[in-house]
C-alpha cells in the first residue's frame, strides 16, 4: 500500500469515529444497549425493515412519550457516522428530536451493526445511500406518521449520503448535515484532493491485487480495526486528526462492540467509481441545513457542498465546536436549530 493511500485510508477510517455523551458502554443492559442515557420523555423500541435490496435494516425508532396516535406526525430519519452505530450519536439525535415532538429512527447501514447483509463490514455508497430511502418507506408505514412530512439529517460520512438521497427522493422534504464527510471524494481524490493520478493508479492496482486475494482466500479482507477493548490513551506520534477520532472511537468516551471501524479492503473501489452529491442543486427548493464545527477539520466538505448547493440552503457555523463534538456535545449540538429547521420545513 502507497504511503499516501494509507494516509488517505487511515483518515477515511478514523472519520467514522462516533462520539458518546461521557458515559462508556459498559452501562448497557438488556433492556437499553446505547452509549447515551436513556430519556424519560420518549418510548424506544427495535425495529427492521427491509431496504430495495432485500436487505434487512436495523433501527432504534424514538417516539414522545404521549404521542397521540390518532393524528399524523413529521418524522426524520438519523444515518450514523461511516462506521458508527445508531448505539451511539446517531440515537443521540433520534432521541433528543423524539424529545421534541418527532417521531424519528436511527439505523445501521446494511452489512454493518444489527442489521443484515453478507459479507460482513462491506461498506457501499448506493446501497448506504438507498439505506435513508428505506428509512422513509419504514416511516411511511407508521400510521401516525405523515409522509408529505418525513426529513432527513446525516452525521459525518451519513452526511453525503442523505444529500445524495434527497436528490433522487423528493419524499425527503428537508435534509440536514453534522460534520459532513464526503467519503467518495476523500477515496477518490485524497485529504484536500491532494491524492495525484499516478497515486489513484497505484490505489487501485493494489485494490485490484486485493481482490485476488480475497477470492484466493474465500474470504474478504478487512481494514484495520479499532482496538476491541477501549484504550486508556492516545498513542504517541499521531497526527491531530487521527488523535480526535482515536480519543472516540478507540476510548471510553465512544467505544462500541458494533463499531470497530473496519471494512472490506474493496469496498474503496465503490466509493472511487461512485460520486456522491453531484446533482446537489436538485434538491431545490427542498432545505438544507449544513452545520459544522468551527474548529472541525473537516470544514471544507460542508463550506464546498453549500457552495454547490441552490437555495434554500443555510450553513450554520458552531462556535469553538471540533468535528468530532457535534457527534455528542449535548452543549454544542444546535438542537434549537434543527428543531426550528425542521418545524418550518415540515409545517
Amino acid at each position: 500500500m502507497n504511503a499516501h493511500f494509507a494516509k488517505t485510508l487511515t483518515t477515511s477510517l478514523l472519520c467514522l469515529a462516533l462520539a458518546i455523551p461521557g458515559t462508556a458502554f459498559s452501562a448497557k443492559s438488556p433492556e437499553w444497549d446505547k452509549t447515551f442515557p436513556k430519556s424519560d420523555k420518549v418510548n424506544h423500541e427495535k425495529v427492521s425493515y427491509k431496504n430495495r435490496f432485500g436487505i434487512t435494516v436495523s433501527a432504534d425508532r424514538y417516539l414522545p412519550k404521549g404521542l397521540d396516535k390518532s393524528q399524523k406526525h413529521p418524522a426524520i430519519v438519523v444515518g450514523t457516522p461511516y462506521g458508527g452505530v445508531k448505539e451511539q450519536g446517531a440515537g443521540i439525535y433520534a432521541q433528543t428530536l423524539a424529545e421534541r415532538g418527532f417521531v424519528t429512527i436511527a439505523f445501521d447501514e446494511s452489512y454493518n451493526g444489527e442489521s443484515g447483509g453478507q459479507p460482513r463490514r462491506v461498506s457501499s455508497p448506493d446501497i448506504f445511500v438507498e439505506d435513508f430511502s428505506a428509512g422513509v418507506d419504514y416511516l411511511g408505514t407508521l400510521p401516525f406518521v405523515d409522509r408529505i412530512r418525513i426529513g432527513a439529517i446525516g452525521l459525518c460520512g451519513s452526511g453525503a449520503f442523505a444529500v445524495t438521497a434527497a436528490q433522487v427522493d423528493h419524499r425527503i422534504k428537508a435534509v440536514a448535515t453534522a460534520s459532513m464527510y464526503d467519503m467518495s471524494r476523500l477515496m477518490r481524490y485524497g485529504w484536500k484532493d491532494a491524492m495525484t493520478d499516478e497515486q489513484r493508479n497505484q490505489t487501485l492496482d493494489q485494490l485490484a491485487e486485493q481482490r485476488w486475494k480475497d477470492v484466493d482466500n474465500g474470504t474478504p479482507e478487512l481494514t484495520p480495526a479499532f482496538p476491541s477493548e477501549p484504550a486508556d490513551t492516545i498513542p504517541e506520534g499521531l497526527d491531530p486528526t487521527t488523535s480526535e477520532f482515536f480519543e472516540y472511537y478507540a476510548m471510553k468516551r465512544g467505544h462500541h462492540p458494533n463499531s470497530i471501524a473496519a471494512f472490506t479492503k474493496t469496498s474503496a473501489m465503490s466509493f472511487m467509481n461512485f460520486p456522491l452529491m453531484d446533482n446537489i442543486t436538485s434538491i431545490s427548493p427542498r432545505p438544507i441545513l449544513f452545520i459544522m464545527g468551527e474548529k472541525a477539520h473537516s470544514r471544507y466538505f460542508t463550506e464546498d457542498a453549500y457552495e454547490r448547493a441552490a437555495e434554500p440552503k443555510e450553513l450554520y457555523i458552531v462556535p469553538g465546536a471540533r468535528h468530532i463534538d457535534l457527534y455528542d456535545k449535548i452543549d454544542m449540538i444546535p438542537f434549537d436549530k434543527l428543531m426550528s429547521f425542521f418545524t418550518e420545513a415540515l409545517r
